[in-house]
């Protein structure tokens, strides 16, 4: 057993190594290396947590250098931005918030800290590098085929959140997005004031907790807005 054990440490060492070769990331504390080689043996919602984050890295890396940005910046915080997952520590936190909190025990640079723990928004975001990573995810996690969900069913949960919104009075508008991460909901200004809105989107998300199942969380966002039109003639 000691044998084993010893030799998966190894290719998990091995795999982190490889993978930062390949995507020409250098510098990382080599406890983080080994976190990268373990997302070889984890899945998020049936994606392999390294493919994931090796496109998460790639995605970024594009998007950075079309917007005249760093891709060096944007890659190393896309490959790190899941490494919460494979760490024991704090299991209780957020894996984007644990995320950021061991890249920073690393020694990483608060730039990549903030793009780690602010993918999912737990955390405001203080770099223009951080809606990268959070675009990137969403890419990977969200394109047709990346996650083996029975299709009829995902539709079906997206529809359910979508339609326990519009049950509340003064709802005009619901849209489940990001693959179901986030319930956006568009209320009527003249049926619901800005305190009512607050406690709708509490009881909505309450409500998702109780009587739904969904992988991860789901972000909901009531939308309330008034509108004045005049035109010229």
């Amino acid at each position: 057993m000691a044998k084993v054990s010893k030799q998966l440490e190894a290719e998990i060492l091995e795999t982190g190594k490889r993978t930062c070769i390949d995507l020409g990331i250098h510098g990382l504390n080599l406890e983080l290396v080994r976190m990268i080689g373990r997302m070889k043996y984890r899945s998020s919602y049936g994606q392999n947590l390294l493919q994931h984050s090796r496109e998460v890295a790639n995605i970024c890396a594009i998007m950075a250098s079309e917007l005249g940005l760093n891709p060096k910046i944007a890659k190393r915080a896309g490959l790190l931005h899941d490494i919460g997952k494979v760490s024991e520590e704090e299991p209780e936190l957020p894996h984007a918030i644990l995320g950021a909190k061991i890249a920073e025990q690393y020694k990483e640079r608060p730039e990549i800290c903030n793009c780690i723990g602010a993918h999912h928004e737990e955390m405001e975001m203080t770099t223009i590098y951080a809606p990268l990573v959070l675009v990137g995810d969403a890419i990977s996690g969200a394109r047709p085929g990346a996650r083996r969900e029975v299709i009829e069913s995902y539709i079906k949960r997206l529809k359910g959140m979508e339609d326990l919104a519009a049950s509340y009075p003064g709802v005009t508008k619901s849209y489940a997005i990001q693959a179901g991460r986030e319930l956006r909901v568009i209320v009527g200004a003249d049926e619901v004031s800005d305190d009512q809105a607050a406690r709708l989107s509490t009881d909505i998300a309450q409500r998702i907790q109780d009587e739904m199942t969904y992988p991860g969380q789901v972000k909901i966002t009531v939308i309330r807005e008034t509108r004045s039109v005049a035109i010229a003639k």
